[in-house]
């Protein structure tokens, strides 16, 4: 009888040493997927896990359109996941056109998650997002940009597709530019206000099959990003290839370089390299 009991117990142990190891499998996999929603310029409708805390530094250096130098923007920003349908993000905007590096306002960001469905290798994804930004920066451009370049706020929503290792995301949003306070208003002979549309693709090229999660991941990406002003229906059109890292399934590294395509309306610096670092911390609130 006791054997019996033994060998039952036995069995049972191993019955959840192999579920914990196909637990743990899972979530690997699952972080590496979600890997590939990472986009450099647009933000997917997936959200961060529910109590991490992002910190993420952009950068981006663009050739000037009218001038010899180049135009250079620094955005430290920090993300929070409420739970698993909302986060939000506040970021900071620096830039040296005053040919010194100085601060020049800074946004807050929310996105809702209204619509998940999820199957084993893919998943469809919906949300909502609102940017509110604050800017004191002269307004130099007809293009419409709260993130870095005018005061305003911009709605919008999400649409993100996964499937193996390729992810399709795109968004449409409405953006609205105000003053530039205190000394900046608004120029009457410009829109201001626009439509923003973006398409995203990325493929998770390395590693062909997992290991670890110590392994480095490598995506890329090509992204699509156009802007019409509603008022006027002047636009543009630019493109953006990049190449990701994930490290460790915490960091994260960005490279990309962003083209016009066509142009319509007045940019100051449409053309450039960006680069963006970041870094999760995971269950920062228990």
């Amino acid at each position: 009888m006791e054997t019996t009991l033994l060998k039952k117990g036995m069995f049972i142990m191993l019955k959840l040493s192999r579920m914990k190891q196909i637990i743990l499998i899972f979530l690997i996999f699952s972080s590496q997927i979600n890997a590939q929603e990472l986009f450099v310029f647009s933000e997917p409708a997936s959200n961060m896990p529910t109590g991490s805390l992002g910190i993420r530094m952009g950068q981006s250096l663009m050739k000037e359109s009218f001038s010899s130098g180049y135009n250079y923007h620094l955005m430290p920003e920090v993300m929070f996941g409420i739970n698993k349908n909302l986060m939000f993000h506040t970021t900071a905007f620096m830039s040296n056109r005053a040919n010194n590096l100085v601060t020049e306002g800074g946004s807050l960001y929310a996105k809702y998650r209204f619509l998940s469905l999820d199957d084993l290798h893919s998943h469809f994804r919906m949300a909502f997002f609102g940017r509110f930004s604050i800017n004191n920066s002269d307004i130099h451009q007809e293009e419409i940009e709260t993130m870095g370049h005018n005061s305003g706020y911009e709605l919008g929503f999400i649409a993100t597709k996964l499937a193996k290792k390729i992810a399709l995301n795109a968004a449409f949003s409405f953006e609205r530019a105000m003053d530039n306070k205190p000394n900046y208003d608004f120029p009457n002979s410009q829109s201001n206000n626009a439509s923003n549309y973006t398409f995203s693709i990325g493929k998770l090229v390395y590693p062909k099959q997992y290991s670890s999660f110590k392994q480095t991941n490598l995506n890329v990406m090509f992204e699509v990003l156009g802007q019409t002003l509603n008022q006027n229906g002047k636009s543009f059109l630019d493109i953006a290839p990049s190449l990701q890292f994930i490290i460790l399934s915490q960091a994260r590294i960005d490279l990309a370089y962003r083209q016009q395509l066509y142009s319509s309306m007045l940019r100051t610096a449409p053309n450039g390299i960006y680069l963006k670092m970041e870094y999760i911390f995971f269950n920062i609130k228990k």
